[in-house]
């Protein structure tokens, strides 16, 4: 028996194959958009995928298991309470899968999601790991407030809680201390708040480390629980119910994005729709140089699939734009992590050749002497905010809230954007030009500048 772990650092998503040696069979967890890694592994091991098991419909990213049970034949293994669209296997408390030498077992695990199951795996009759999804995380557990109107069962934050905490005293938390976990995400991944680095635990060090598994009252557990949770992303509710229902295959979901011829001349704009946004994934200093109408500057990095997916709405078109092709193909590979490449109106390279608009910069001298001749928006998010204001008097929008609060953004004086460090604030930057330079307002992007504020 092999367990192998598969990380997405952008999305900080494990996924696990399950392979059974002595008869050359995988058992999928959680997979990723992407299939090939998966295939690519049973090939090494000359095995074949025999199933796919979803813990829940996942929010954060959309899962391949439609496309991988249609190419290999495996079955999909999810709760009966998901209301899964696609031809599955019922996997509840009780149920089991036999491979080799191990056994995988159900335990409904509802807190994250009414729908959450945990899988254990037997061998020889010994439980030896359990796969929690985003129930038990290694230093926290899933937050309860993802599912209180989307999915085929809702519940209110409060009764997610109370379930959770039922979930892990009364189902996880009896497990042997030697049980290895295996969660689904790790730090980095807003489907909770305090997530460790680590990418693997046992119940036994959960139990003595984990601040949601110290022993208190269920009504302490939810008050904690609910607490300071993290900004939900626009694109969460959307990959509910896209993972729900089963997602179009990846390789030729990708390959229909439209592509356009790259934009060097006036003329070459004429392939744009100007009232599409266009998402520019450029790095900052080439936006502020030049840059199409109606862009945003949301730079190509670790977290883009994230704020792509918190700052585009789900289901709005968008083009999107890079300085070569390769980056190109990589940030359509990341839209499509979150299921939104559909959306994509052109795809297209922008090297610098033409520029309708430049960003400009801020005098910091003039800036620190007089802050108050400006109207300074903060962008981070609220537990930042509410951990430690940086400027007097500054206006407090977070960036996932930026495009639909654009009103509240004064008029009478030059705005000064910033975030905690810089790459957020060029995102935030260019939606508040994109919408009020035409009113004659000038905005500034304080960028990496911060720092010496704070």
């Amino acid at each position: 028996m092999k367990i192998e772990q598969f990380e997405d650092k952008g999305l900080a998503h494990y996924a696990y194959a399950i392979l059974s040696e002595s008869d050359k069979s995988v058992v999928l967890v959680d997979p990723a958009r992407n299939p090939q890694p998966y295939y690519d592994f049973a090939a090494a091991h000359g095995a074949t995928i025999v199933g796919v098991i979803e813990t829940h419909p996942h929010a954060d990213f959309v899962s391949s298991h439609l496309e991988i049970a249609q190419q290999t034949g495996a079955k999909i293994y999810v709760s009966k309470l998901l209301g899964a669209e696609y031809e599955h296997v019922p996997f509840d408390e009780g149920d089991t899968i036999s491979l080799g030498d191990f056994t995988l077992r159900a335990l409904n695990t509802p807190g994250h999601s009414p729908d959450s199951i945990s899988i254990v795996l037997s061998v020889n009759g010994k439980d030896y790991a359990v796969f929690t999804g985003d129930t038990l995380f290694i230093g926290d557990v899933g937050r309860p407030d993802l599912r209180e109107s989307v999915g085929n069962l809702t519940a209110q934050r409060e009764e997610l809680a109370r379930q959770m905490y039922h979930s892990t005293r009364e189902k996880l938390m009896k497990l042997d201390d030697d049980v290895l976990v295996f969660p689904a995400h790790g730090a980095g991944s807003l489907c909770g708040k305090a997530l460790s680095g680590a990418n693997s635990s046992t119940i036994g060090a959960e139990k003595m480390s984990n601040y949601a598994l110290r022993p208190m009252s269920e009504d302490e557990f939810v008050k904690e629980l609910i607490a300071d949770q993290p900004f939900v992303p626009k694109y969460f509710g959307f990959d509910v119910l896209m993972n729900k229902k089963g997602a179009p295959a990846y390789q030729p979901s990708i390959s229909s994005v439209p592509r356009l011829q790259p934009i060097r001349s006036q003329a070459d704009t004429a392939q744009l729709d100007r009232n599409v946004l266009i998402v520019d994934a450029r790095p900052q200093v080439a936006f502020r140089k030049g840059h199409l109408r109606n862009s945003i500057n949301l730079m190509n990095g670790g977290k883009f699939e994230t704020w792509l997916g918190s700052i585009v709405n789900p289901g709005e078109p968008y083009y999107l734009a890079a300085a070569d092709e390769a980056t190109l193909n990589e940030l359509i590979a990341k839209a499509a992590k979150i299921g939104y490449e559909g959306a994509i109106k052109g795809a297209f390279v922008l090297d610098g050749s033409y520029t309708e608009l430049t960003s400009p910069e801020i005098d910091l001298e003039a800036f620190r002497k007089h802050p108050s001749d400006y109207a300074i928006v903060d962008i981070r998010n609220w537990s930042e905010i509410n951990t430690k204001k940086i400027f007097e008097g500054s206006l407090a929008v977070p960036l996932p809230e930026l495009r639909e609060r654009i009103s509240e953004i004064p008029r009478n004086k030059p705005v000064v954007v910033h975030c905690a460090g810089g790459y957020r604030s060029a995102a935030g930057a260019s939606i508040i030009a994109n919408l009020l330079e035409k009113e004659g307002v000038t905005v500034y992007d304080l960028s990496e500048a911060i720092t010496t504020f704070n």
